[in-house]
This record gives C-alpha cells, sequence and structure tokens, in this order.
C-alpha cells in the first residue's frame, strides 16, 4: 500500500483560511489546531474541570458489552476512569453497513489523532465515535449507494417510517434487511472474500435491535483491534448522564441562542459560508411527544414551543423532565457538541469541513457555560485507488489529482477527438465555414430580389447546418462504438474517483472495497502515519 498526500482544489474560503490558520477565521474558536503546543495546553485546561468518569465508564462498558465489543474497547473504557485520560472524539449517524466511506474515514482520523497524542503527551487517549443515535431522519441513512453500469445505484432498505422517530428506539426489520443485503451481495462480485463478509453482516443484522445496534456491531468488527469506544447519544442510559447538563442548558438558552445567531451573522457578513441556520428565539432542544421529536422554539412570553404549536412548556415545566425524564429530551447541532464536551474530557474533536463550519458559531454557546470549545481538527479524507484504476489512468496519460478535483469528462472528450485526424467537430466547423462563404453570394442575390426570398436563403442554411450536426452527431456515435472499450475505462474511472460529480468518499460505501480486498487496507490506513494540514490522500493498494 502506498499514501500519498494530494491538494485538493477548493473555492470554500473558510477551508482555505482554516487550513492556514488564518487570523480572520481563527478568532472564532479557542486554539489553534495544527500547533503541537495546543494539545499539552488543553490538557492543561482540561484538569480544571471535572468529569463524572465512573458514571460514564459504567455506561459505555454496559453500551459496548451490549454490542460484543472487543477486549480492546473494554480496556479503553476502563482507562477512562483514569483522571489524566482523555479523549478524541467525532461522530455520524448510524448508516446502513457503516453509510459513506467518510464515516471510516472519521474514524481512522480519531484513532490516529488519539495514538499520536497519547505517545506525545503521555496520558491515556481514548478514541470515541459518538453514534448520533438521537437524529430521525430515516431518509439519510436508509440506503447505500453501489456501481452498476458505471453508475452509482441506491440500495434502498424496504421499511416503511411514518413519523420522526430516533434511530436509537427505531425498530430494524430484520426482514426487509435481510432481503436488502441479500439484494446487495446479488450485485457485487464474488470473491475470496465474499462469503465470510455476507456472513458476517447477517450474524450482526440477527444480533441487532436497532439501526444504531446494527451499526455499531459492524464498526467495532472492523476496527477491532483498536480500542475505539462507542457512545449512543440516543441512549436512555446517556440521557440519565446528561440530565444536570440539560437543566444547564435550558437555564444558560437565552445566551446560548443570542450569541450562536450574532456568531452566525458576523461569519456571513465576514464572507463565510455557514451552513446553519440560527434564530433568537430557537430553544436548540428536542423534545419527544408521542414518538416523535419536536424542535422546541421560544415564544415571546418564555415558553418552550413547538414550531408548528405541537406543544407549548414552561421553564418550570421543562426543568421537571430534564429532571426527571430526560429521555424526552434530546440535543439539536448547537447543544449537540455542548452536551459532548460536558461529558467527555475531549483533547479534539475531529470533524469534516461541515462540521469545522458549523463549530465556528458555537464560540458564544461555549462561553454560556464557561468552559472552553475543544481543538476542532478537520478529519482526514481519502481517495481508495487499486492498481487496476492505477493502470487505468496510466494507460491514457491521466493526473489522479487533476482526475480527483474535476473529473474526467473534459478529458473523455479530448481524447475521443483525437481519434479522427482532423477531429469531428473541427471538420464540421471548417465545412459550415466553408458552406457560409460558397452560400453567401446567393443570401445576398436573395435579399435584392425581396425580403421573402432573403428570409428564405437564412432559412436554407440553417438548414443545412442541421444537416451537417446531424452527420456530425452520426460519426461521433460511430467513433464512440469504435472506441466502445475505452469509453468504458473512462466511465468506470470516472464513477470509481469522481461519482455522481463528487469525491468518492461521499458516494461509496465500504462494502464494496472489504468485498475485493477484504479487511486489511483498513488496518494499514490505521497504521500510516498523517499530517491533519494536509486536506486529501491517495491511498493505492
Amino acid at each position: 500500500m502506498r499514501i500519498d498526500a494530494v491538494k485538493l482544489s477548493t473555492n470554500n474560503r473558510l477551508a482555505i483560511d482554516y487550513y492556514q490558520s488564518d487570523k480572520a477565521i481563527m478568532k472564532y474558536f479557542d486554539y489553534l489546531p495544527f500547533e503541537s503546543a495546543t494539545f499539552q495546553q488543553r490538557l492543561a485546561d482540561l484538569k480544571e474541570r471535572q468529569f463524572n468518569r465512573f458514571s460514564l465508564s459504567e455506561v459505555l462498558k454496559q453500551l459496548n458489552t451490549d454490542w460484543d465489543a472487543p477486549d480492546s474497547t473494554l480496556e479503553n473504557i476502563e482507562r477512562l476512569k483514569d483522571d489524566n485520560s482523555v479523549v478524541v472524539i467525532g461522530g455520524q449517524q448510524a448508516g446502513l453497513l457503516t453509510g459513506p466511506l467518510f464515516t471510516i474515514h472519521k474514524i481512522v482520523s480519531i484513532i490516529h489523532l488519539a495514538k499520536k497524542q497519547e505517545e506525545n503527551l503521555q496520558v491515556p487517549v481514548i478514541p470515541v465515535f459518538w453514534i448520533a443515535g438521537e437524529d430521525h431522519d430515516f431518509e439519510e441513512i436508509n440506503h447505500i449507494l453501489l456501481a452498476k453500469k458505471d453508475r452509482m445505484q441506491k440500495y434502498k432498505i424496504k421499511q416503511q417510517v411514518t413519523n420522526k422517530q430516533a434511530m436509537s428506539s427505531l425498530e430494524l426489520d430484520k426482514d426487509a434487511a435481510s432481503h436488502w443485503i441479500k439484494q446487495i451481495f446479488m450485485d457485487i462480485p464474488e470473491t475470496e472474500y465474499t462469503k465470510d463478509l455476507y456472513g458476517l453482516i447477517n450474524k450482526e443484522l440477527d444480533k441487532s435491535s436497532s439501526y444504531v445496534d446494527f451499526f455499531a456491531r459492524i464498526i467495532l468488527n472492523l476496527f477491532e483491534k483498536e480500542g475505539l469506544v462507542l457512545v449512543d447519544s440516543g441512549s436512555p442510559l446517556v440521557r440519565e448522564l446528561e440530565r444536570n447538563h440539560f437543566c444547564e442548558l435550558i437555564d444558560k438558552q437565552p445566551w446560548i441562542s443570542k450569541g450562536v445567531y450574532q456568531q452566525t451573522q458576523k461569519m456571513k457578513s465576514n464572507g463565510y459560508s455557514v451552513s446553519i441556520d440560527a434564530e433568537e428565539n430557537d430553544a436548540h432542544v428536542f423534545y419527544h411527544k408521542d414518538g416523535e421529536r419536536i424542535l422546541l422554539i421560544r415564544d415571546e412570553e418564555g415558553n418552550w414551543v413547538g414550531k408548528q404549536n405541537e406543544c407549548r412548556l414552561t421553564t418550570d415545566e421543562l426543568l421537571h423532565i430534564a429532571k426527571h425524564k430526560p429521555e424526552l429530551l434530546s440535543n439539536n447541532v448547537v447543544t449537540r457538541p455542548l452536551m459532548q464536551e460536558l461529558l467527555f474530557p475531549s483533547l479534539a474533536f475531529l470533524g469534516g469541513l461541515g462540521e469545522v463550519a458549523y463549530w465556528s458559531v458555537l464560540k458564544p454557546a461555549f462561553e454560556a457555560i464557561e468552559i472552553k470549545m475543544p481543538p476542532v481538527l478537520p478529519r482526514l479524507s481519502f481517495t481508495l485507488m487499486d492498481r487496476k484504476i492505477e493502470k487505468k489512468l496510466q494507460h491514457f496519460g491521466l493526473d489522479p489529482i487533476q482526475v480527483i478535483n474535476r473529473g474526467l469528462d473534459q478529458d473523455k472528450g479530448n481524447w475521443l477527438a483525437s481519434q479522427t485526424s482532423p477531429p469531428i467537430e473541427l471538420l464540421t466547423e471548417q465545412v459550415k465555414d466553408s458552406f457560409d462563404r460558397a452560400h453567401k453570394p446567393l443570401r445576398n442575390l436573395a435579399n435584392s430580389l425581396g425580403p421573402d426570398l432573403g428570409g428564405l436563403a437564412e432559412k436554407n442554411l440553417i438548414y443545412i447546418f442541421e444537416d451537417l450536426h446531424f452527420l456530425q452527431d452520426k460519426m461521433k456515435k460511430s467513433l464512440e462504438n469504435k472506441n466502445k472499450h475505452a469509453i468504458e475505462s473512462f466511465n468506470h474511472m470516472q464513477t470509481m474517483l469522481r461519482p455522481e460529480g463528487g469525491l468518492q468518499e461521499r458516494s461509496w460505501n465500504v462494502i464494496p472495497f472489504i468485498n475485493s480486498f477484504g479487511t486489511d487496507f483498513i488496518n494499514q490506513m490505521v497504521e500510516h502515519t498523517y499530517d491533519f494540514e494536509q486536506s486529501h490522500y491517495i491511498i493505492y493498494f
């Protein structure tokens, strides 16, 4: 395996400034992400705070034991009881079969940084993955994409979900899931790894009650040796830990909401794109009623009401719920990071660039609860490239970095045009120019004989050009058929490296790669040394 750092082209000003630690963006954060002294300072800052380590460890132990976690995970949970221990944390929704590849990349990032900082700081640093089990958008996780005839096709599980139920509590339809898995394995090639992979997935499905269970079990299998600790933010056990923290967030809501709103406006006025909608009356907390999550806002009287008037609660009533029934509450995109940092002694948070962007508006929220925002690092980003794809690129003289950045449409068109001399398009334009010059005396004479004849002459030239374009299209199709194998190669490379016009990690799932190469490439990814200031890596295997 070879791993090369490459630079991705981007117009995202926030990403450019963040990687350069520009003062214009860094003023919205508490730590410089790429300075070696940052983690030593963060460690010292964490020692000034108190964490309920014992209760947190007990909850994590129960959750991970229920998922049949390996010994490495349980040992790391025990280490969390050490007052000197810290965590590197990041999270994602519970995607089917782990979801898009960037989930795997995020976990690799968390594990790598934890190992590196444990060596540097000489304290226990534990990798933690926060499963957003309270999320309720089933449409976001109910499918994966697979390549079919050099296009990405959606494979959607046939379970009907009509309400906004949290994924932690949504019962997994095992019959639908089993049929869905069978369909996927019918459509991917059989290899030496297929039988074992199929058996593993079905075994974990049989043991799972929810989509979070299914996700967690597969992740723990893939990273069995790494001591990765999982937490389901939608678990009632976690809600119990959050009881007092919810009370604090409710008390501080006016300052949290106002601060985040004002910070969002500042970011936008400074030319930064932030994918978060924040208003001053947002409560930034969900209330669970009749199996659905209701996002609350504050009305003019200070009551907590559903955005569609589904419910109305006074502050005292909401505080009573937080103290006695915390399972009826959950966090949104603003308060989830706050809750995460109240529960865990976080040395660093790892996230995608979109997450870095919305964390940039959270500093006032952290100030409202009187804690510092952790160092926020962009996760590692990868493109996986096997030898067959690498050889195809070399055969056509293509630069993999350019292909990953902009795709292959232009290269395919240029290559096809070069297969005739002169190119069909150039020859057609030359013939059109010749016809235009030869036809001009007729148009002039027709115009002199009357406007009707002049118009007819103009239409006559248009008809000639249309016939030329018709012939051009027929010749191009004939040329494409003649070079069908090469065109298929271009399409295949595009599907592998720049699917749907975006990075591979946003469309592809890890299962086809495991099916082709086993899990060893994941182990090698974890063991490699990375620089978090690099925006992207190509993995050749």
